[in-house]
């Protein structure tokens, strides 16, 4: 059935309710070079567990478990009929951490960690199977959509480069010269007029960003051992600790217990906050999958965020209650979406079917955790992993952002909004938005605006009328 599939039409599936369900080898051809490249991408996954270890004190068997838990939530979007690799909520990270930071180390962290996760899927979940998840993103204008695209993607190179503690700063040399490569491969024009020259070139290019990894891995302990030390390979398998995880770190734990209801009134505002970075990660995954569909007329994409948001709902519901996780449970893993995307475009031979792509590389994330030999050999660059990803996604937003602006006003508001954003978080960047709408749209608040052209660009004085 994954092979037979009509010329423009939908990959097979087995309705149920608003999820399409493809199970791998039957309703989608496995694609091993997405799943091959998973395995080594786990790298990035495993890179919460140093937060978590920091912020919750968690040891380094219960945080690696819920890795692998949360892993196993990310194999449900394709298989539910999600055509996108999910991942975290980056941007949104250091906002959670400051608050949850701002509580005593312990039980009360914990609180709330999981009042404010539990909170968000619920808030997710409601939005999708009311409908209003999609209703709520179309009703955004423009102007702050690309303002939040903006702004997240400075938030999250933010991240890396913020001094002194930013994580470029621990092996700067290394993640340099990985960076360089990883765009290369990615998005360089010259590259993509020479690799089907050569099909060393095309394989290199459909393995994303996995050769910059390797790099690393290579690079690190030659140039910064300090840094990236050599790994220490072990043989076998990851032994999960799901008991003591569930007894000791959980709501259910007697340590642990439920927070009260004034933990889940208290983590609202954050939601939202929250939640207005979510939305701009599911227009992100929007604009990538429309862009790819247009160089595969021959298979259907059908992507539904009100079924994207029912499922984000239910994997932070089921994190919160039984593996509360700093990292969040979000909607698009942007940079991988990316190499997904451009790898499908390259035609069926290359990958038959975008939710095959992105099911057999979050297969390959999920079976990676698994093995000792590749948690092991990743340990030592999970930093330089984790900050090409952070890079790789604040590029794409930006860059699809800034496309989604219709208008100069818009690109000035979404400016303005990213710049905010950026300096005092979500919430203001967003009652920032709409006062500028409001003042230089008015009544037209949620109207369309048209894209400008050059008849309308203004004179060389921007103030003249």
């Amino acid at each position: 059935m994954a092979l037979v599939r009509e010329y423009g039409k939908e990959q097979s599936f087995i309705p149920a309710g608003p999820f399409k369900i493809r199970l791998p080898f039957i309703h989608y051809r496995f694609e091993w070079a997405d799943y091959t490249q998973g395995l080594l991408m786990c790298a990035v996954c495993l890179g919460i567990i140093p937060l978590l270890q920091e912020v919750l004190g968690m040891p380094f068997e219960i945080a690696i478990t819920i890795v692998i838990l949360n892993g196993f939530l990310y194999c449900w979007h394709a298989q539910l009929g999600d055509p996108v690799v999910p991942g975290w909520i980056t941007p949104a990270i250091p906002l959670l951490v400051a608050y949850v930071s701002a509580f005593e180390p312990g039980v009360a962290r914990m609180h709330a960690l999981i009042a404010f996760e539990i909170t968000l899927g619920v808030f997710a979940f409601v939005l999708g199977v009311t409908g209003l998840a999609k209703k709520f993103v179309d009703s955004i204008p423009n102007a702050i959509k690309s303002g939040v695209l903006i702004g997240a993607g400075i938030a999250a190179v933010n991240l890396i480069f913020k001094m002194p503690d930013g994580r470029f700063w621990k092996s700067p040399i290394t993640i340099s010269v990985c960076l360089i490569l990883a765009v290369f491969l990615l998005f360089s024009n010259i590259y993509k007029q020479i690799r089907h020259k050569h099909k060393i070139l095309t394989l290199i290019s459909d393995l994303g960003i996995m050769p910059s990894i390797l790099l690393a891995a290579i690079l690190g302990p030659l140039i910064e051992p300090s840094a990236i030390p050599f790994p220490d390979l072990q043989w076998g398998f990851t032994v999960p600790h799901f008991v003591e995880l569930f007894t000791q770190w959980t709501p259910f734990s007697e340590r642990i217990g439920w927070p009260s209801i004034g933990m889940f009134i208290q983590s609202i505002p954050l939601v939202i906050a929250v939640y207005i970075v979510l939305f701009g990660e599911l227009i992100q995954a929007q604009a990538l999958i429309d862009e790819s569909s247009h160089f595969r007329p021959d298979e259907k994409v059908e992507y539904s965020p009100n079924r994207n948001n029912i499922i984000v709902g239910l994997r932070n519901m089921i994190m919160g209650t039984f593996g509360p996780d700093i990292s969040m449970c979000g909607p698009l893993w942007a940079a991988m979406q990316v190499v997904e995307c451009e790898r499908y475009k390259h035609g069926r031979k290359a990958m038959d079917s975008l939710v095959g792509g992105v099911g057999s590389f979050r297969w390959g994330t999920f079976t990676g955790y698994w093995l000792s030999p590749i948690v092991t050999f990743v340990t030592p660059i999970l930093n330089a992993a984790l900050s090409l990803t952070l890079l790789i996604q604040g590029f794409v937003a930006v860059r699809v952002g800034v496309l989604k602006a219709r208008s100069y006003n818009d690109i000035g508001i979404a400016g303005v909004v990213a710049g905010v954003l950026a300096v005092k978080g979500a919430a203001w960047a967003f009652a920032v938005g709409i006062i500028m709408c409001l003042l230089i749209y008015g009544r037209h608040f949620f109207a369309e605006q048209p894209v400008e052209t050059k008849s309308q660009v203004p004179p060389h004085n921007i103030y003249a009328d």
